[in-house]
């Protein structure tokens, strides 16, 4: 774990991994961290707002990487694959559309980090063997819940937007409302299974 100065009253926390982001933020959040904010990342947390920064690096000391992660709520995404990329992901993965459609439902994803847009999760989970490159050259419309895979990432797109990510499919699950108490429904942590329909 490296600790960086960020901003006028921000902390960059490096990690190693996803993983190890989700469960640091989930802990120094129950830990009531001295922040305004914790926002997790692929391999960091930031936490902005820091009130004290001394009494921050003391619970950062109490965090452990082996430490054990707890998980928030299973949402389960029901999904048509129909997507216009499905038949090279079935190449890529060597196999046919019905082998990547059991493949991928078969697993069960955890959202790391929001970004890109308001709703969009970085979902982990995929196995490195079955990472995808992005497309060559994006699209310049991807419909709104497209579900899509780049690298070693799953996601759905929350709404119409550009995007380089190779889509297998969609949900009609609504993936951000101002209007919930927690209007990301895949918070970093949330547990996510695509079930086909």
């Amino acid at each position: 774990m490296r600790i960086l100065p960020c901003g006028h009253d921000g902390v960059l926390v490096e990690v190693t991994d996803a993983a190890q982001a989700v469960s640091l933020a989930r802990f120094a959040r129950l830990g009531r961290a001295p922040a305004v904010d914790v926002v997790p990342g692929a391999a960091t947390v930031l936490f902005d707002g820091v009130g004290d920064r001394s009494a921050l690096e003391e619970l950062l000391a109490r965090w452990s990487p082996e430490e054990a992660e707890t998980l928030g709520p299973l949402v389960e995404l029901p999904t048509t694959y129909d997507g216009a990329d499905l038949a090279d992901l079935a190449d890529l993965w060597g196999t046919d559309v019905a082998g990547v459609v059991a493949r991928h439902s078969g697993i069960d994803f955890v959202s790391a980090f929001c970004g890109f847009a308001p709703g969009f999760a970085y979902l982990t989970g995929l196995p490195e063997d079955l990472a995808v490159p992005r497309r060559e050259t994006p699209r310049t419309r991807v419909p709104a819940g497209s579900v899509a895979l780049a690298g070693a990432w799953c996601g759905v797109y929350p709404g119409a937007s550009p995007g380089g990510w190779q889509l297998l499919g969609t949900t009609d699950v609504g993936l951000w409302d101002e209007t919930r108490d927690e209007p990301a429904l895949l918070a970093p942590g949330t547990r996510v299974r695509f079930v086909p329909r």
